[in-house]
């Protein structure tokens, strides 16, 4: 049962190990799972009517392979159970082929050749040697009967496909070295020679079937434990305790699937605790705050902010090699690890670094983002002396709220993300009790953007889906 019911608003334990793929939105050498693609059970008979609803399907009717009259939903939701594919698997390749999901008058034509069955790329629909696979049901059957008795069966018995397409072996495909990563993947290739089909595909299929984990999301696989952050598309692992225990905290963290991932590119590591002292081979020694290296110009200036030569972390050039380069610390920079000062007067609170302060809105935000650091009195002729900058914002992956209001905001890369109702809240695998309630300033503070919604075809644009083009 749900606690809250959101308004609708316009507006470790183990870490990952960094390893060879290449996984995106499109990741060329991964489509889909193998569970995925022959998951039989992902709908029911009652969720295929409904998902058809926005097209012409819905009401469609025609013959069966036994011939009997049958409606389009029935006939792909036997012949999943029958042939051993994913009903969602069909429901895509009726997009990616002749756009009958959504199209709300397709021709006889479209529908004749629903899954480009037999259908080569320099062939017409007119061939007299392809017209035993003419119609709705035969093709909807010989596609997924080319899949499972054919190409995964290949893959079994040979390890390839009747193309030479396996997982693990590398292929050219539209001058792109592909490696399939698992039998899905060789076997879509079979069927689609080529990048931009597959490309169609994986977009149709991550837009209706895939959640799409909002930036500054902690993603556990419930597999092998790994940890990554998901940050501006990419999945970021996590490699060391210590390296999370310094950014993040446990309670935040999410558990899927390994397919969750795999829609993600792998970004750089994150390996190192924040506000290390990095020491390069050439002699340089570096601050590191979140994402960017701070050069020490001097031992002065390391010996005069209180550093230590025994905190000093060893690297290779490789490993400064994901980092961006900011501002040097020289004998001159004022708290470049950051301090918080308390104005003595109004008690209001600000974090200084590099001589510059920023206001911090709430007592949740001093909380949440400074947690254990001291509070130093100061006199409000010693703040006057800092010029001031732009609030503290919460961190990404925050959930939070204005106390009294039922709207719950998810804070990605800097912008507050309305959430769309609590079912999308609670499919996401969001707590509750990690919802922080706070004033209204502390929230129009971010910017404001996209919802946070599973992604459905009522919200989508017709427009902008891909359609037929093997």
């Amino acid at each position: 049962m749900l606690k809250r019911m959101f308004a609708i608003i316009l507006l470790f334990t183990v870490f990952a190990t960094p390893f060879a793929s290449s996984a995106a939105v499109f990741n060329p050498n991964f489509l889909i799972s193998d569970e995925e693609f022959t998951n039989i059970f992902s709908m029911d008979l009652g969720q295929i009517q409904e998902f058809l609803s926005r097209g012409s399907l819905a009401t469609y009717m025609t013959e069966d392979l036994d011939g009997k009259k049958r409606y389009a939903a029935d006939i792909i939701w036997r012949t999943a159970q029958r042939n051993g594919v994913n009903p969602q698997v069909i429901l895509v390749m009726l997009q990616k082929e002749q756009s009958l999901v959504l199209d709300p008058d397709p021709s006889e034509d479209q529908l004749d050749w629903a899954m480009g069955y037999a259908v080569c790329d320099s062939c017409t629909h007119d061939d007299p040697t392809i017209q035993r696979f003419r119609g709705f049901a035969k093709q909807v059957n010989s596609a997924t009967l080319q899949f499972s008795e054919g190409y995964l069966t290949d893959l079994a018995a040979n390890g390839e496909t009747v193309t030479g397409l396996a997982p693990g072996q590398a292929t050219l495909i539209d001058d792109v070295t592909v490696i399939p990563a698992n039998n899905a993947t060789a076997a879509l290739y079979t069927y689609t020679p080529h990048l931009h089909g597959n490309q169609n595909f994986v977009t149709l299929w991550q837009q209706w079937f895939i959640r799409h984990y909002p930036g500054g999301s902690l993603l556990q696989n419930k597999e092998n434990g790994a940890v990554w952050l998901i940050q501006y598309d990419e999945r970021r692992p996590i490699t060391s305790r210590t390296a999370f225990v310094s950014r993040f905290a446990d309670k935040n963290i999410i558990s899927v699937d390994p397919s969750e991932l795999e829609v993600y590119p792998i970004g750089s590591p994150i390996s190192l605790p924040n506000y290390s002292l990095l020491h390069a081979e050439n002699g340089d020694i570096y601050l590191l705050v979140d994402d960017a290296i701070r050069h020490i110009t001097s031992m002065e200036a390391f010996r005069s902010i209180g550093f230590n030569t025994d905190d000093l972390i060893d690297v290779t050039e490789d490993d400064l090699q994901g980092y961006t380069l900011g501002e040097p610390i020289t004998s001159d920079s004022l708290y470049p690890q950051g301090v918080l000062l308390q104005d003595t007067k109004t008690g209001g609170v600000f974090y200084v670094e590099n001589g510059e302060k920023f206001p911090i809105l709430s007592r949740e935000i001093l909380t949440a983002r400074f947690v254990g650091r001291p509070l130093i009195p100061t006199k409000p002729s010693e703040l006057d002396v800092y010029p001031k900058g732009n609030p503290v914002l919460f961190s990404d992956g925050t959930l939070m709220g204005v106390k009294g209001s039922p709207e719950v905001f998810f804070i990605s890369e800097g912008k507050r993300r309305p959430i769309l109702n609590g079912t999308i809240f609670e499919t996401f695998g969001w707590k509750w009790e990690n919802v922080i309630w706070t004033n209204e300033a502390s929230i129009l503070v971010h910017p404001l953007g996209s919802v946070i919604s599973n992604t459905t075809m009522e919200e989508m644009d017709p427009t902008e889906i891909l359609t037929a083009s093997r």
